[in-house]
């Protein structure tokens, strides 16, 4: 259940007020935030979560991964078992020889720590069915390494695997040793691995938002934790340092201000462990202040951006005058934060997704038709109870869609396997997606008086969302699927027609 974090005493506290109107600007962005933790000087100030999110819920962080990898290669070097300065090509002799390019044997920990390697993109999605740790060394690099910076997974990847081969552990169980388990990291928790075993050092971290917390912690802290220094705080000074311009390549103001060893800076100072889709941590140092996030941002265009903007319009500048709310602005914020929870669509949520979607309709009289005055019960009975012959697809082969007044249900056969998938109208319902039993949560509304939208949040190993729209014809339907995730339901793309069968 959401819940606030025990109040601090005044003087160490932001106000409630202050909180409210956080949460209320979140809310107008219309980003589906899934967690949200605040701190001020280490003290907890809010921890919310998104229904159905929930706290201790295991989470995919995606690129925070790079951020636990970083600091697993620095441990090994604050006990002189690596060098920053070493060429990656000499912890693995079996994948080079001597047509291994110059440019990969130039490369170093520390180019590829600070994303200067010699690739411009991630190398094992060359080719994905051959070891994605050999593919940094023989897929033909770009440019000189240390030179220009370029977002490259892969070399934070094979980093993973060169701590998991001096170490002869997996990555997580490493850190556990030597930091994370005396922070209280989740037992829980896992890495994904690559199809030949490695762990995806970065993209495959799967945690709780409490877990990013002590990370957080651990990070404006320096390193030291319960007066035990974990990592020599000179080695967290040099990570979260400015080695890299990100100016040329950052989609976003907020990813242009710089970038250390797997950490980005960010604006006022901030120092950022970014998983794509809006898992971040956010120190502000100079504030002592702790953001943690879970979301989806992705498909939003600036999404992370806005974020962003809201924190430092609201939350920062109040940081200069903090007080003791009243009592009222306490329990309004607490009820706020109870009533929390991933929003479903609706007409002002959908044009936020596709801003050229207007609020009416024309009716098939003509007369425009609000959304908001659109009867589930009305408008699907035309479709009720009818099923759908998918032609010319060789995956899906029926579908039907199911409304009652408040909830629905799509029922579809993918590869002779029937699936069903719940959704809510003007509520979002949890459920497993079909086949793949991932959890997720979906709400549905008429976009017009034929055509209605169903979108799915993904919220497991895989995050994102996936999208259906419906176009009833009189003996017809027309279908468009839509994914957001980065790898997987490649087969929700693209447009099905059906007739009735």
């Amino acid at each position: 259940m959401p819940n606030v974090s025990p109040c601090p005493p005044p003087g160490e506290e932001i106000s409630s007020d202050v909180l409210l109107r956080l949460l209320n600007r979140l809310q107008q962005t219309h980003i589906p935030l899934h967690s949200l933790h605040i701190l001020l000087h280490d003290r907890p100030q809010l921890e919310a979560y998104y229904a159905p999110c929930q706290k201790g819920q295991l989470h995919r962080m995606f690129s925070v991964s790079k951020n636990l990898t970083a600091l697993a290669v620095l441990k090994l070097c604050e006990t002189d078992a690596l060098s920053l300065d070493d060429p990656i090509c000499r912890y693995f002799p079996e994948y080079t020889n001597e047509s291994t390019h110059p440019w990969i044997r130039q490369t170093t920990l520390r180019h590829m720590l600070m994303m200067r390697s010699c690739h411009a993109s991630t190398t094992y999605k060359f080719d994905m069915t051959r070891d994605w740790v050999e593919s940094f060394f023989t897929v033909v690099p770009t440019h000189r390494p240390g030179t220009v910076f370029h977002y490259d997974t892969s070399a934070s990847h094979t980093l993973c695997a060169l701590v998991e081969k001096c170490t002869g552990q997996p990555l997580l169980d490493y850190l556990r040793e030597v930091m994370l388990e005396e922070m209280g990291w989740s037992r829980e928790s896992y890495m994904l691995t690559d199809p030949f075993g490695h762990s995806l050092g970065g993209s495959g971290l799967m945690a709780t938002a409490e877990d990013l917390v002590l990370l957080g912690r651990f990070l404006m802290q320096e390193g030291c934790w319960n007066g035990r220094q974990l990592l020599r705080r000179d080695l967290i000074a040099q990570a979260l340092a400015w080695h890299s311009a990100t100016a040329v390549t950052g989609p976003i103001t907020g990813e242009c201000q710089g970038y250390g060893y797997s950490f980005w800076q960010g604006e006022y100072d901030a120092r950022i462990c970014y998983g794509m889709g809006g898992q971040l941590i956010l120190c502000y140092p100079a504030h002592g202040l702790l953001v943690v996030t879970t979301a989806d941002t992705q498909g939003m265009n600036g999404g992370n951006q806005l974020l962003y903007d809201a924190l430092h319009q609201i939350l920062l500048p109040e940081l200069k005058r903090p007080s003791p709310p009243a009592a009222e602005s306490k329990i309004a914020l607490q009820q706020a934060v109870a009533n929390l929870c991933l929003e479903p669509l609706s007409g002002v949520y959908a044009r936020a997704c596709a801003p050229g979607l207007r609020d009416a309709r024309p009716s098939s009289e003509g007369i425009p038709r609000p959304m908001s005055f659109l009867d589930p019960c009305t408008d699907g009975l035309r479709i009720r109870g009818k099923v759908y012959q998918i032609r010319g697809s060789e995956a899906f082969s029926q579908v039907s869609l199911d409304l009652s007044p408040d909830t629905g249900v799509l029922h579809y056969t993918l590869k002779g396997i029937p699936c069903r998938l719940s959704f809510g109208l003007h509520k979002v319902i949890p459920d497993r997606f079909p086949i793949c039993g991932m959890f997720c949560a979906s709400s549905g509304m008429w976009l017009e008086e034929r055509s209605f939208y169903i979108r799915t949040h993904l919220l497991d190993t895989s995050v994102g969302s996936i999208h259906f729209q419906f176009y009833f014809g009189e003996e017809d339907v027309t279908i468009y699927m839509k994914k957001q995730e980065e790898s997987l339901f490649g087969e929700y793309s693209g447009h099905l027609y059906g007739t009735f069968a």
